[in-house]
């Protein structure tokens, strides 16, 4: 290789030093030539494994300053809405390739890219460029994309972190008429532990089964795990909700810190619970009370929910919850949903055991009839 450049007089070697003092770049020299010879490789390289044993050791703040100058495809130093496209591109293209949905990837990219902002600008430069805080602002509501880029330095496959897409089991259903797309059950599982990201199971679609509160609950009844629950409005506004535990009759809240409400369509976000309070999720079943709104709902508080649908599945709302730290999730505060879908979580191994109870006694299966009873609050009635 005679003819190789030098780096010292290579252009892009040359303008990328401007980037740094000379006390940087004399650091980086002697931290090349320490990983080097860690690398056995005569001062000439640093293999893989070394690089990523360095890079598995940084602190949380070391690995998000490295996944952000990943963004910086151009490496001009500016991180622009067209860098972050082409990361964007690249990402989905690498996860879910020809599995990606039916929406154009524009549009794909669009709706992870409305959730960024570009608030720094630089002189000279026509572009804002995304700043440092911004880039944590944007993986915080997306997590996907932060295990994404911190985990390129692990090989590639199946069992990166950020690879898994749910198997989607939609039953009969004509796949176009589902809003749950394989991005968008990529995206929400970023805030899922691997074993949630097995199989997802349609149980209740409101252009196949009714768009009716008790058929909702009938079709979830069997399903004593997780859920997830997603909703078109006439404003054609898709968002939803992650519910960690059954939906049961309460008059009250209850629920753990692993639900969380999120944004699919015009934009993607997903927001955990802050701790502020514990007011996760509501089931409320014939009551008549005012001051228990029947429905489901996740957050804030009663008749002021993050997102709640009335017991008539034809109305909700959706409110800025401190629960979340959640915004209105659709463009009104009022919503009128045009589309309900709810899939089960069906966590990794849970296949087998749930054929094993289909075959239970009867007294077992007196136990689920009980167990619905006890959602639509009839089950005290005969006692």
């Amino acid at each position: 290789m005679g003819n190789a450049q030098s780096p010292s007089s290579d252009p892009h070697f040359v303008s990328a030093t401007r980037a740094f003092t000379q006390k940087e770049l004399e650091d980086l020299k002697a931290l090349f030539v320490s990983l080097a010879a860690q690398s056995h490789s005569n001062a000439q390289y640093v293999s893989p494994s070394v690089f990523k044993g360095t890079y598995e050791k940084g602190t949380k703040d070391e690995i998000e300053e490295f996944s952000y100058q990943l963004l910086d495809v151009t490496g001009d130093g500016i991180f622009g809405r067209s860098d972050v496209e082409a990361v964007l591109m690249v990402m989905l293209d690498e996860i879910l390739g020809s599995e990606l949905g039916s929406n154009p990837r524009q549009e794909i990219v669009s709706i992870f890219l409305n959730a960024a902002n570009f608030s720094e600008s630089r002189e000279g430069c026509a572009e804002s460029s995304m700043s440092f805080e911004d880039f944590r602002k944007w993986c915080a509501v997306l997590p996907s994309i932060r295990k994404y880029l911190g985990s390129l330095l692990s090989p590639s496959g199946p069992g990166r972190p950020c690879s898994q897409v749910p198997q989607l089991l939609e039953q009969s259903m004509d796949s176009n008429l589902l809003l749950l797309k394989k991005e968008y059950a990529w995206h929400i599982g970023g805030a899922l532990s691997q074993e949630e990201l097995d199989e997802w199971k349609l149980l209740y679609h409101s252009a196949l089964n009714g768009q009716s509160f008790n058929t909702f609950m009938g079709s979830i009844s069997n399903d004593d795990g997780p859920t997830v629950l997603i909703i078109k409005d006439k404003e054609g506004y898709v968002y939803g909700g992650y519910a960690s535990q059954p939906w049961e009759r309460h008059a009250d809240f209850y629920g753990d810190m692993k639900s969380f409400l999120f944004q699919l369509y015009p934009r993607a976000s997903i927001f955990r619970p802050t701790g502020a309070n514990n007011n996760l999720q509501w089931c409320a079943v014939n009551f008549s009370s005012a001051s228990i709104p029947n429905g489901i709902g996740f957050g804030g508080q009663a008749n002021h929910f993050g997102l709640f649908l009335s017991a008539n599945f034809d109305q909700g709302h959706t409110f800025a919850s401190t629960t979340f730290g959640s915004p209105c999730l659709s463009r009104t505060s009022q919503i009128c949903p045009e589309v309900i879908e709810c899939w089960g979580v069906v966590p990794k191994g849970a296949q087998h055991e749930r054929l094993d109870t289909t075959k239970g006694t009867v007294l077992e299966r007196f136990k689920e009839d009980r167990h619905m009873l006890n959602m639509v609050g009839l089950a005290n009635s005969s006692e």
